[in-house]
């Protein structure tokens, strides 16, 4: 018998059997991030940062430990982001004296990202209220869950 386009290729055996939301870990784990992401966003509020600024301005933080400045495009990955929007927000945070764009020396269509005295001092604060609100919200069980979803996520995210 032929496969649709639509049909998975998994054996029948494989498959899941349909027992609604409730028993669904991607219910609830879409449902757990909209959670994360409203505490984050009130407990970053005032520091004037929203949970995209705060994880693209962390992104570049994390990645400038390494030998270069990293490229925009490595910052938007790092954080998830996609190019568009990515470039939009850190043109703002670029205006608020938070990061420099500098152009790349051996890729003139690159840009690289490096963060000011001022944004390395708001980032270090923003990341405490990130951390705090994991505990906040996954208390001690905050490591086993991490450790479940990092194979889970990994492939989405930069070398």
């Amino acid at each position: 018998m032929a496969e649709s386009p639509g049909e998975p290729r998994e054996p029948r055996e494989l498959r899941g059997v349909p027992r609604g939301p409730l028993m669904s870990p991607g219910f609830w784990l879409h449902h757990a991030a909209l959670e994360w992401r409203t505490r984050l966003e009130r407990n970053l509020r005032p520091l004037g940062l929203t949970p995209t600024q705060f994880n693209l301005l962390a992104s570049a933080g994390w990645l400038s430990r390494q030998d270069d400045l990293p490229t925009q495009q490595q910052v938007a990955d790092m954080s998830g982001s996609d190019r568009m929007m990515a470039s939009k927000v850190i043109r703002g945070l670029e205006d608020r004296g938070l990061l420099a764009r500098r152009a790349d020396p051996a890729d003139a269509r690159a840009l690289r990202i490096e963060l000011t005295p001022a944004g390395r001092e708001l980032v270090s604060r923003a990341v405490q209220i990130a951390v705090d609100t994991d505990v906040e919200i996954f208390g001690p069980d905050g490591d086993f869950l991490r450790e479940h979803l990092k194979p889970i996520a990994a492939h989405r995210l930069p070398d």
